[in-house]
């Protein structure tokens, strides 16, 4: 392969279609926007979802559910991520500096995998089996408010 073989990409040099801008261009009278009717119009605009009048999808689907409104979120941290920190107090600020929690929610420990050695850990919420294996392990569980 030299110079005299490489070709620009196909459609590299292709222009924009302009319409409306003569019959030559194959785009003018109507310009591909079809005869009358309201989205041939000037300034017409539609709101999302609109099916001619037919009743929308969104409208036609049933109602599931509810969303609630008081429901409080937690960051979820495992045991097995606090093993892995190696440190022998575990507080939100050690938890933030590790990236193990990023938001303000409160933190909650479940009790997924071990502890090889004695913690204490400070938390807004712990799982039974969290508190059971954490104690279990010579561990101490502080809640906060």
């Amino acid at each position: 392969m030299n110079l005299s073989q490489i070709r620009r990409p196909k459609k590299a040099s292709e222009k924009r279609k302009r319409v409306g801008r003569g019959m030559g261009s194959g785009m003018g009278k109507t310009a591909t926007r079809g005869h009358k009717g309201q989205r041939s119009r000037s300034g017409s605009r539609m709101i999302r979802g609109f099916e001619g009048g037919q009743m929308p999808l969104h409208r036609r689907l049933p109602k599931r559910g509810f969303t609630n409104i008081f429901r409080k979120r937690f960051n979820i941290v495992n045991l097995e991520t606090l093993n892995r920190l190696g440190e022998t107090t575990i507080t939100l600020e050690v938890l933030q500096r590790t990236g193990v929690v990023r938001t303000r929610h409160p933190v909650k420990i479940l009790g997924d995998g071990e502890l090889s050695k004695a913690v204490t850990v400070q938390a807004h919420k712990f799982s039974k089996a969290a508190e059971e294996k954490i104690t279990r392990a010579g561990g101490k569980c502080e809640v906060l408010e």
